[in-house]
């Protein structure tokens, strides 16, 4: 099975490339290496993926519509998960149309490859941020989602629709996957737990939003990976009965949604602690008030998984958080 998988040096990306060589899978791997956040990083997690037999990697960006079309073209591929976005809420204040080029224009350009093949599957990435304004809690998938609060969620949601129609008209098996919160080891720098655990080791004061009072449904990245996989291997036969498709009674497109989710939000303090334990060393914080493009509380209903796969993430915040840190200290020293 040769799998395309876009965004491969980023975090998800990453792991999800070395899960599938793990499983004996062709993997060819795309991504731009912007510098959004250290390219080193993003250089030494290709350098775990280059020696391994059945891997292929082409520095490209899905904004390229000639380099993709030229791609699909040339690269027969099973299956595609597309990973690459353009990622972080309040980058998109100052950097809008970056989103807009990648999240959106890059992604009709990966569909149109997508149509252009005729591919068994496709399996992208959205997010929890989809649910925007959203007070119900749990989130399921057939709640309303058409208030997003960030351009980074408007994008995520764009994707959504557009896929919908793609799998529509061209009868291409589509599945989105709302992930909830992904931390783990050769995690995302821009995001909160990595920036504490480098302030806390650094003796620095943490930016606590909010003053706190937010929660947030913290995934480990196994969990997410294992989920992928087990959606990536099973393309949807029919529309999902559990989306809002009012608007398209009619529609019998194989094209499903899921929420992937620890299923258990955990207060911002209480990351902080969790994190405090695992390194030994208390935080000093700087409470600020909320930011814009932020919400209150991010919590999966995953039923629509654990029903369809036998599955649902359930790592500890705990144990993911001291393998997280135990990385960090090694890679960093």
């Amino acid at each position: 099975m040769k799998v395309l998988v876009t965004g491969t040096a980023g975090f998800i990306g990453f792991h999800l490339a070395r899960r599938l060589l793990q499983d004996g899978m062709q993997v060819y791997g795309i991504d731009n290496l912007n510098e959004y956040y250290a390219v080193s990083l993003k250089r030494d997690r290709l350098a775990q993926l280059q020696p391994q037999s059945g891997f292929t990697f082409q520095e490209l960006d899905l904004s390229d519509r000639v380099g993709i079309s030229n791609l699909f073209q040339q690269q027969p591929f099973d299956c595609v998960v597309n990973l690459a976005a353009q990622a972080g809420i309040r980058y998109s204040l100052q950097n809008p149309w970056t989103y807009v080029d990648s999240n959106v224009s890059g992604f009709v350009n990966i569909l149109e490859g997508c149509h252009q093949q005729a591919i068994k599957h496709l399996v992208f990435a959205s997010s929890s941020s989809v649910y925007g304004a959203n007070t119900k809690v749990p989130f399921a998938e057939g709640d309303r989602t058409d208030h997003p609060v960030s351009l980074y969620a408007a994008t995520k949601k764009a994707n959504e629709l557009i896929a919908h129609t793609y799998s529509h008209l061209y009868t291409l098996p589509m599945t989105g996957l709302r992930f909830f919160t992904v931390y783990g080891p050769w995690g995302r720098p821009d995001m909160a737990y990595f920036k504490f655990t480098r302030a806390i080791l650094a003796g620095e004061a943490i930016d606590v939003y909010n003053f706190g009072k937010m929660q947030r449904d913290f995934t480990y990245i196994d969990d997410i990976i294992e989920g992928v996989v087990r959606v990536m291997l099973s393309p949807p036969q029919g529309v999902d009965s559990r989306l809002d498709l009012a608007e398209q009674p009619d529609s019998h497109a194989p094209y499903r949604v899921y929420n992937i989710g620890n299923n258990q939000p955990i207060e911002l303090m209480t990351l902080i602690q969790t994190l405090e334990a695992a390194i030994g060393k208390s935080a000093i914080l700087n409470l600020l008030p909320m930011q814009p493009g932020d919400v209150l509380t991010t919590y999966a209903n995953v039923q629509a998984l654990s029903e369809d796969f036998g599955f649902a993430p359930d790592t500890p915040i705990a144990d993911g958080i001291v393998r997280f840190v135990e990385w960090y200290q090694g890679y960093y020293r």
